[in-house]
């Protein structure tokens, strides 16, 4: 994992200042000498800077985005646990961590963030920008931002706008946070880890769905009372998270998410927006996506002008993003 440091002053959509930041990021690949083979990809929510980790079979040696043709970059958003500034930096104010006190950023802030690394990387061009979910946020708003520099859009299980159920969704998640009795503490980077592992079992509900439950999870023994294995999954994957990522993070990227919106400052009209974004784009929604489903992605493909939708049959609901690789490969390869 490579660092780059901003030094300046970093002005926040809210108009709040960072005095400076550091941005965590992966290359994979070289430049070419006419910097014209620059694959960008965005990450999403609790996600890294390292894709071939992350999206394994779409991305990483042998895969359909390889470094042996392409240069693959990939940063940490701000506001995340994972090597650039988010909670758990150090307040140049106090001299100790920000934790609550870290301000409130926006999607668009993150994609202001990934411009000042290309340009430090000398990248003129990004041939491919790409996401899924969080990071098809992020696709969206740079297309808007350098309408110049992006020459195609890849999307999946994304959405123009965060809907009402997204916000309800992150809203009980933060509640399940702020009822961790640790997180009204001192400040310490483990508070509100027992509200993280709620936050992640709702949204392990909706990142999967009713099929994929009864499948996986459903116990086979019909004399059972207690100690389902759904419980424990969720348990597990509670646990999990709370190992790798911070409750502070987790907390403020919600907010992130909630705050989604192509109109805002730009006349508000969503389909107005989106008829400007005249990048050859691909968006592939999944069937059984229950957080971002079909309908969002039609709204897309009904309202930009180059643009070819794609649906994938899937059993993985929105996790199947990071899942379904054969199929993604299968359905763009050609277009790529």
């Amino acid at each position: 994992m490579e660092q780059y440091k901003y030094e300046a002053d970093f002005m926040l959509e809210s108009g709040k200042i960072l005095e400076g930041i550091e941005i965590a990021y992966k290359t994979y690949g070289t430049l070419n000498s006419e910097k014209s083979n620059t694959i960008w990809i965005c990450h999403a929510l609790t996600a890294n800077a390292d894709p071939v980790e992350w999206w394994k079979g779409l991305v990483g040696d042998g895969c359909l985005f390889n470094p042996s043709e392409h240069f693959i970059v990939c940063a940490n958003i701000i506001g995340s646990c994972y090597g650039s500034t988010g909670p758990l930096s150090i307040n140049k104010a106090s001299g100790t961590a920000y934790f609550a006190d870290f301000p409130l950023i926006t999607i668009r802030d993150m994609v202001a963030a990934h411009i000042l690394l290309r340009k430090h990387l000398k990248i003129d061009t990004i041939k491919l920008l790409m996401g899924g979910s969080m990071g098809g946020y992020q696709v969206l708003e740079w297309a808007m931002m350098e309408p110049n520099i992006i020459q195609k859009l890849f999307l999946i299980a994304t959405s123009p706008s965060e809907s009402a159920w997204g916000v309800a969704v992150h809203t009980a998640q933060r509640m399940a946070i702020e009822a961790d009795q640790t997180w009204h503490g001192e400040g310490s980077a483990h508070a509100g880890a027992a509200g993280l592992r709620a936050a992640r079992a709702i949204g392990m509900l909706t990142y999967r769905n009713y099929a994929t439950f009864q499948e996986k999870q459903t116990d086979p023994d019909p004399e059972k009372i207690d100690h389902f294995k759904a419980s424990s999954y969720l348990q597990y994957q509670g646990e999990k998270l709370v190992k790798r990522f911070n409750a502070y993070s987790y907390w403020l990227l919600t907010k992130s998410m909630d705050s989604h919106h192509l109109g805002r400052g730009r006349g508000g009209e969503l389909i107005d927006v989106l008829k400007t974004i005249h990048q050859p784009t691909y968006i592939i929604g999944i069937s059984s996506d229950i957080l971002c489903p079909v309908a969002e992605q039609q709204f897309i493909a009904d309202h930009l002008p180059n643009i070819t939708l794609a649906i994938i049959d899937s059993t993985y609901g929105h996790d199947g993003f990071i899942i379904e690789t054969e199929q993604i490969t299968n359905l763009i390869k050609a277009w790529v």
